[in-house]
């Protein structure tokens, strides 16, 4: 236990090294309270640059959680979450674009990236769907935001999916890169076509011991490997990705992500407290918040088909297909499609 804790430090302090040496993580407005009724000093603008020039702490939930913010204070509320394997920066030039045009975008680290943390070591590193919905939630009660645009992409599409189904009265409405994304443990256990598992390689690779030690030795390798074959078109330089890689050396980043893929698969128990989340999640129920989804023409990780997801949106609805070699990353990649869909979806 002991070994387990000190090399939990020794990422942390890791990760706290690369933070304050990356420019575009520079740290700011920190608030040093450890209430669950923080607050943090707000700042009336920050210029968009294509980067979140400042960080900001505050406690959510079961998180201190940290997170980039762009544009004025009193601006209509964007919350935009990434996925694995990435972090706040896919959508730092989507952030730019919205902040200038008069928005409040917000975009904070998910639990096991980033400085963001959890406030008592006794809580369990848990992964599951709902568990990350829910801090979103606080998050958003926490900053005193009641509703927002919610857009997002992997990870981050489906927690806005949760969100927009278990708390509809807090989405105005959503952008979500591959659409409808609500699954089960039960669906993880159906099998798939034998071409279908092959691209859930990391999954199976997860769920063993091996897969666990792997990743975490080898974790900005199997980063880069996965930004590669998601988005096999595009050419993302490495100061690209080791801005964004900074953040799996959070000390509790392994554990939240190999008990995610296997939590889905039925191989890893979640927790009590979001059975009911996860009951009525299990159903498959249908959105009726305002809707944009979008895909990119060459995205090469595992994504439904467009029309197989059409008739799960029950309120507005649009979707649409980025061309040009769009990848996994749409955010990134094609940043301005990205915030033309919240511009758009807001209108609805």
């Amino acid at each position: 236990m002991i070994e387990e804790i000190n090399k939990d430090r020794r990422r942390f302090l890791e990760f706290a090294a690369a933070v304050f040496a990356t420019p575009a993580l520079s740290v700011g407005d920190i608030a040093g309270s450890t209430s669950a009724t923080d607050t943090v000093q707000e700042q009336e603008a920050i210029i968009p640059t294509g980067s979140f020039e400042r960080l900001k702490q505050i406690n959510a939930g079961v998180l201190n959680v940290s997170y980039g913010e762009s544009g004025t204070k009193n601006g209509p509320p964007i919350i935009l979450l990434h996925g694995w394997p990435y972090d706040i920066h896919c959508f730092a030039d989507a952030a730019a674009i919205l902040a200038s045009k008069g928005y409040r975008v917000i975009a904070p680290y998910l639990r096991g990236y980033g400085p963001t943390h959890f406030i008592s070591g006794q809580t369990p590193r848990n992964g599951q769907p709902s568990a990350i919905a829910l801090d979103i939630v606080s998050f958003m009660d926490a900053l005193k935001i009641p509703k927002a645009i919610i857009g997002g992409c992997d990870w981050g599409a489906r927690t806005a999916n949760i969100i927009a189904v278990l708390w509809p009265e807090r989405c105005k409405a959503h952008v979500s890169v591959s659409g409808y994304l609500i699954g089960s443990q039960a669906a993880g256990k159906i099998p798939l076509t034998p071409s279908a598992e092959f691209l859930w390689w990391y999954q199976f690779y997860f769920a063993t011991e091996r897969g666990r030690e792997g990743y975490d030795k080898n974790r900005l390798e199997f980063a880069k490997l996965i930004w590669r074959l998601a988005s096999p078109k595009w050419s993302f330089d490495n100061s690209t990705f080791e801005r964004s890689a900074a953040a799996f050396n959070n000390p509790d980043h392994v554990r939240i992500v190999v008990h995610n893929y296997r939590w889905r698969l039925g191989l890893a128990e979640g927790e009590s407290m979001y059975d009911d989340f996860e009951r009525r999640l299990g159903a498959r129920p249908d959105i009726n918040v305002p809707t944009i989804t979008l895909e990119g023409d060459a995205n090469g990780a595992p994504h439904p088909e467009p029309a197989s997801y059409a008739t799960k949106f029950s309120g507005k609805y649009l979707h649409r297909t980025i061309t040009g070699g769009i990848g996994h990353n749409l955010p990134q990649e094609a940043p301005r499609d990205f915030a033309k869909a919240i511009i758009d979806v807001d209108g609805f």
